[in-house]
């Protein structure tokens, strides 16, 4: 099998989430970094856009059966590739509600919570002279605020029940997210306990920004 090659940033959420799912799902990969702040962004580099138009990460670079090679991009695909791919240790709960509830937290995640916080949007706030920080600490704590209010009727060990599902994937990075915007996570005891149950987990540690091959030594776990 030839292994699929990931395009990432140790900081990136949605890079991360991807990162969770490959390993999660025991997929050996390459790793490619893209950093998001050297010389304006590397994601604009014309060689990267030729792989992903849009100028973002992930992509996933994979190689099918019949030798074909495609470029994957957005994180919510790619993850849903992945599982389409390898059902094994699967992210989509088998009842249909709980199934709803953890595409539908994810969702909120992707949609209403992280697009925020990117580089792209956060930098308009310097151009029009908004303490980016302070407002992108204020909706993660608005968002989490109702998401704490959804887990309570929802989860159980993890986000939905007591399996992993994709609301989880996309949850540990949020909440990386946050951390870096000194959101105070004590105000949210329900997704606090959630993250620190998949801290055990060996593909959640495994895919943590603080271990990825571009991450910088001031990031990385002592």
């Amino acid at each position: 099998m030839v292994k699929p090659i990931l395009y990432s940033y140790f900081r990136s959420s949605c890079s991360y989430r991807v990162r969770i799912m490959l390993e999660l799902k025991k997929v050996p990969f390459e790793y490619r970094a893209v950093d998001l702040h050297k010389d304006g962004g590397e994601q604009h580099l014309s060689e990267y856009k030729r792989l992903n138009p849009f100028g973002y990460i992930p992509a996933l670079v994979v190689t099918e059966d019949d030798g074909k090679t495609h470029t994957l991009f957005e994180s919510m695909a790619i993850v849903d590739y992945l599982e389409q791919k390898y059902p094994q240790n699967s992210i989509y709960p088998k009842d249909l509600i709980e199934r709803t509830n953890s595409l539908a937290i994810a969702e909120t995640i992707t949609s209403g919570i992280q697009p925020f916080q990117n580089v792209g949007f956060i930098k308009m706030f310097d151009d029009l002279g908004i303490d980016k920080n302070k407002w992108s600490k204020d909706w993660i704590t608005k968002k989490f605020q109702s998401l704490e209010k959804v887990l309570e009727t929802t989860c159980g060990k993890y986000c939905v029940g007591n399996t992993i599902s994709i609301a989880d994937i996309f949850l540990a990075p949020q909440v990386y997210n946050a951390l870096k915007f000194e959101v105070d996570m004590s105000k949210f005891p329900i997704i606090n306990r959630i993250v620190n149950e998949l801290e055990k987990n060996e593909a959640f540690q495994k895919a943590h920004p603080s271990v990825q091959p571009d991450t910088p030594s001031e990031f990385r776990k002592s």
